[in-house]
């Protein structure tokens, strides 16, 4: 008999079982992403080698924006609560994003790059919070995991896709930068087309059939104990996962070319899609804290490496780690959200979920551009080791409530 109940929810949790909307938000992720980090990996590097930006004002660049993606998501969460729809808000951020790659190959100066990422971020924090809570509506509970695992998996394909790209057109096109940033545009196109014509949310207010959720952040205080656990702890975590410009500026430190730096992120990017489906079938099955446990401890272990590294074949291997990491902490964190946070508040609770990752997320990367100008690229890793382990010992006392297995 326990068995024949294993045997059934390894079927229940394979990839044909995964609802067709979350394939297609999954395919809407790996276009963007594909557009998004083709430009993110050459960034670094233009905004060093092209613009003459200082490593302090790198940190500042991706702080400010992707906090502002992480903190936009509170409003379009909270608003998609209220309006009881998820679509509108999600295709509203991904067309913003698609508008504003043009920006990139166009900039001139450092303000014109900080402008651009600040609302192509914008995008990014409105679809966030309404697209996770979309997933969520659409999947079953007991393949939440496997659910949030694949559209993760796919939006890190595309987060590989782009860096080969790059890496490919900076060799067709002589290394020109900006004229690489124009290639961009098309893939955002196919992202935003795909979302308008093959998504289709439930209905969520008919279903529930009750009056519409009221638009006030003051319902975040009815939010669970369990919840504000989750959200606490991936908060210090974040202070640890400072932006990925990081890691590229770590291996062109060591000596890789230029014409090479996106492979960066496709390394990273291919650990962190092979790992990230698995990790939410494994969280599924087993629970979520045993996972996040082991994706913090590889974070500490990628942080040791990298800031004792001395050639770019030792920074690739923590750059693999970083990924797997990735893998095994992202999607279970917003499947934790979910978890323990009621279906009438889930945009809210992933909007105040991201609020404050953004905020954290801003004083890692300006500490951690600081800690480079200062003390070198040591001084930043050692301290994202510091800030994971403090998350690892949270991680590991979190309440039984965080780490429920759904069955059907």
């Amino acid at each position: 008999m326990t068995t024949k109940r294993v045997e059934t929810a390894g079927a229940e949790s394979s990839l044909r079982a995964v609802p067709r909307g979350v394939w297609v938000l999954g395919f809407v992720s790996l276009f963007m992403d594909t557009s998004s980090e083709l430009v993110h990996s050459l960034l670094p590097v233009f905004l060093v080698s092209v613009l003459g930006a200082s490593m302090t004002s790198v940190g500042l660049i991706e702080g400010v924006a992707e906090a502002t993606a992480l903190i936009t998501k509170i409003f379009s969460g909270t608003l998609s609560d209220y309006l009881g729809r998820r679509k509108a808000l999600t295709a509203i951020g991904y067309g913003l994003a698609a508008i504003t790659k043009p920006l990139f190959p166009l900039a001139g100066s450092i303000g014109m790059v900080l402008t651009a990422r600040f609302i192509d971020r914008i995008g990014k924090g409105i679809r966030g919070a309404p697209r996770d809570a979309l997933v969520a509506d659409l999947s079953p509970p007991h393949l939440r995991g496997a659910s949030f695992g694949l559209r993760q998996a796919l939006d890190t394909v595309g987060a590989f896709a782009g860096p080969v790209v790059a890496i490919v057109a900076m060799g067709l096109l002589a290394s020109d930068i900006r004229a690489v940033f124009w290639i961009a545009v098309i893939p955002a196109l196919v992202s935003v087309t795909l979302l308008l014509t093959l998504v289709h949310e439930p209905d969520r207010r008919a279903e529930a059939g009750a009056p519409r959720v009221p638009l006030r952040l003051a319902d975040v205080r009815t939010l669970s104990t369990a919840y504000w656990a989750v959200v606490t702890v991936g908060g210090v975590l974040t202070l640890a996962r400072f932006s990925e410009a990081f890691l590229v500026l770590r291996a062109s430190e060591t000596g890789l070319a230029i014409a090479l730096v996106p492979l960066v992120l496709v390394v990273m990017n291919v650990a962190y899609a092979a790992s990230a489906y698995p990790a939410g079938v494994w969280s599924d099955r087993a629970g979520r804290r045993v996972v996040l446990l082991a994706g913090v401890g590889v974070l500490v272990l990628t942080d040791v490496v990298l800031a004792t590294a001395s050639n770019v074949w030792v920074v690739m291997g923590g750059v693999a780690l970083w990924g797997l990491h990735m893998g095994l902490t992202q999607g279970l964190l917003a499947t934790m959200v979910t978890d323990t946070a009621p279906p009438t508040l889930r945009g809210t609770a992933f909007g105040v979920f991201n609020l404050v990752s953004g905020v954290a997320l801003l004083v890692a990367s300006v500490l951690a551009g600081l800690l480079w100008d200062r003390f070198g690229p040591s001084g930043t890793f050692a301290a994202g080791a510091i800030f994971s382990l403090l998350s690892l010992v949270g991680f590991a006392y979190l309440g039984p409530g965080t780490d429920a297995v759904k069955s059907p």
